[in-house]
């Protein structure tokens, strides 16, 4: 399934991959999502029946696909072509951008375990975070996603950080209690593109959580140059710790998001879960 709104969607690149396919002796059917949460609605039919389910899109696609595939008693295995405007799961399992790679990718069937984690009970198979990240996920104009990428981010950023007003989070980890204006639980390496935060990935069982003490604009900058560096598990006012189960309250509603798309506010209740689904890698 592909979905035509995605950042990067590109009609050649799926056509071609179809094609490749179909030439060496595959059965295919390309289908493009009318609505949100189709992809996931095809995923947790029972009777589903594919030698193997690829999705065409972003991270947001890819979680749609395992939150369907929660419900589903046999899910197949999992093919990715990254459009979208980061594909932070691209990154982490080195998937490959050019038809030919993936179709050789697909055909290869080549299979890691990709693990995943829960939050109150959706799962996530990069990051839920908390903070001013989400709240600009939350505030980011579709249109303007559409066609600028991640420039919108850029632009929504700068408009959000000039009037918010930070709240307190207490994040609980394995019943130890920390404070911060910013949380992430990552299931994996990468966070907003090539930038690591953690140890471990997709393809590992594990969380992490990164807390940062201050968001004010200096120590944001910081934070930032630090994130760049890839040194920000190493700053000052930033903890990283390994985690089974945690949960992020407030005094009052603070965004949050999963996988790069808007996901309400807290409390959040996370966990660490031992299911896997197939994904297919070069």
């Amino acid at each position: 399934m592909a979905n035509p709104t995605s950042g990067g969607y590109n009609a050649r690149v799926l056509s071609d991959v179809r094609d490749r396919l179909e030439k060496r002796g595959c059965s295919t059917e390309i289908r493009l999502t009318r609505h949100a949460g189709e992809i996931g609605e095809v995923c947790c039919d029972p009777d589903l029946r594919v030698g193997t389910f690829v999705v065409a899109g972003g991270d947001g696609s890819i979680n749609e696909a395992l939150t369907g595939f929660q419900t589903h008693p046999d899910p197949p295995p999992l093919a990715v072509i990254p459009f979208g405007t980061a594909n932070v799961l691209a990154l982490e399992l080195s998937l490959p951008r050019n038809a030919a790679a993936i179709a050789d990718m697909i055909l290869q069937r080549k299979t890691s375990a990709l693990h995943y984690g829960l939050c109150n009970g959706r799962p996530f198979v990069l990051m839920v975070s908390s903070g001013f990240d989400a709240e600009v996920v939350h505030a980011v104009p579709l249109h303007l996603k559409r066609r600028l990428g991640k420039l919108a981010y850029v632009i929504t950023a700068i408009r959000t950080g000039v009037k918010r007003k930070s709240t307190d989070l207490t994040i609980t980890l394995d019943g130890e209690q920390l404070t911060g204006k910013f949380a992430v639980a990552s299931n994996a390496r990468h966070y907003g593109g090539p930038f690591v935060i953690c140890p471990g990935g997709a393809t590992h069982p594990g969380l992490h959580m990164l807390v940062l003490e201050r968001d004010d604009p200096l120590s944001s900058f910081g934070y930032g140059l630090a994130l760049l560096l890839g040194r920000i598990h190493k700053a000052r006012g930033v903890t990283v710790r390994p985690f089974s189960s945690a949960t992020i309250t407030s005094t009052g509603p603070v965004a949050a998001q999963i996988d790069g798309d808007a996901f309400g506010s807290t409390p959040l209740e996370i966990r660490q879960t031992d299911r896997t689904v197939p994904v297919l890698v070069p």
